[in-house]
């Protein structure tokens, strides 16, 4: 596929609807799209059984080894009884459908609500779910997804942002010289950190993707589930000033560590990996910018005030990089 061509033109209703029926299911004709900007992802209904959730991955973006590596990972934290939701078999045990030239997997619907995180005992409850989810992740490798590295969040990230015209030309040197400056600080992070392992890991995993029910709390969009620090996936939990996050990460590590090691020195990674986030966010709504999804969800991007904001929030990293880690009692 071109850069310039829309990525999910011809993915009419009827395409989703026939994509649906080719896996032996009956379709209502309901079709109801949820959010989602990286895929395209529906709730349909069928005549005779509950809706399902259908995800139409983003051509160009993963191998088909990539995306059965996701769903290999998701039925193995299932298999261990950790709350995911699979992707559903079809015949001869396949999760990855085709349909038309779409790549496509179904999923039983689960619903749930956000809550907020700032009950020390969720935050514990969260702390052994990540540990068991993290000690199945170490049980194995993977093979064909990525892993979270300085060269491809960080370095790769500013090369698309420099490169895109996407800032305004007043502000280029400003962005660069912080950016760079950045990098360089999170580049001695890790080598503070030293050889941290990479295990498998969720990847994204923010209050959004933890949905809560009456039972308890179930884990969603393994989208970006790929080989990382363990801390990858403890870090966007904490929120407030330093001395707030410290508690707060103690409480997380107290029910970690139930089920998994902790490593100390994965604390130094902290504001690294915050850092390689705001680069590499931005360069994702650049890199998606042919999708006609993103100039609607983001119409600030490229404007003044975004970049400036940027900036600043790259010098507090500045900041916050220079600071010593945040420190945890020993085990």
């Amino acid at each position: 596929m071109e850069p310039t061509e829309t990525p999910f033109a011809g993915l009419t209703p009827e395409v989703i609807l026939d994509a649906v029926e080719t896996t032996g299911r009956r379709a209502s004709g309901q079709l109801l799209a949820l959010n989602s900007y990286e895929n395209r992802v529906y709730q349909v209904g069928l005549d005779d059984e509950a809706p399902l959730v259908a995800k139409f991955y983003r051509p160009g973006r993963w191998s088909d080894a990539a995306i059965l590596e996701e769903h290999t990972f998701t039925a193995e934290l299932a298999a261990h009884e950790l709350p995911v939701v699979p992707p559903l078999a079809g015949a001869g045990g396949t999760t990855l459908f085709a349909h038309a030239g779409w790549r496509f997997a179904l999923f039983p619907r689960r619903g749930g609500r956000l809550v907020d995180l700032d009950d020390p005992e969720r935050r514990r409850l969260l702390g052994r779910l990540l540990g068991r989810l993290h000690a199945c992740g170490a049980a194995r490798a993977f093979t064909a997804r990525p892993a979270l590295t300085l060269a491809h969040h960080g370095e790769a990230s500013l090369a698309t942002l420099l490169d895109g015209g996407f800032i305004p030309d007043d502000l280029v040197d400003a962005y660069r010289s912080v950016a760079g400056d950045v990098l360089a600080r999170a580049t001695a992070a890790f080598a503070r950190a030293g050889d941290v392992h990479p295990i498998r890991i969720h990847g994204d995993c923010h209050a959004g993707n933890l949905l809560w029910t009456d039972d308890g709390v179930h884990v969603v969009d393994l989208d970006d589930c790929l080989s990382g620090p363990a801390i990858q996936d403890l870090w966007m939990l904490l929120s407030g000033d330093r001395a707030t996050m410290g508690v707060q990460l103690s409480e997380l590590v107290e029910g970690y560590r139930r089920f998994h090691d902790f490593d100390l020195r994965e604390l130094h990674l902290i504001e690294a990996l915050r850092s390689l986030r705001l680069l590499h966010h931005s360069a994702w709504i650049a890199r998606r910018w042919n999708d006609p999804a993103f100039p609607l969800a983001f119409p600030w991007f490229g404007g003044q005030r975004y970049w400036q904001e940027q900036v600043l929030t790259l010098r507090e990293q500045i900041a916050a990089l220079d600071e010593g880690p945040l420190e945890l009692p020993p085990a």
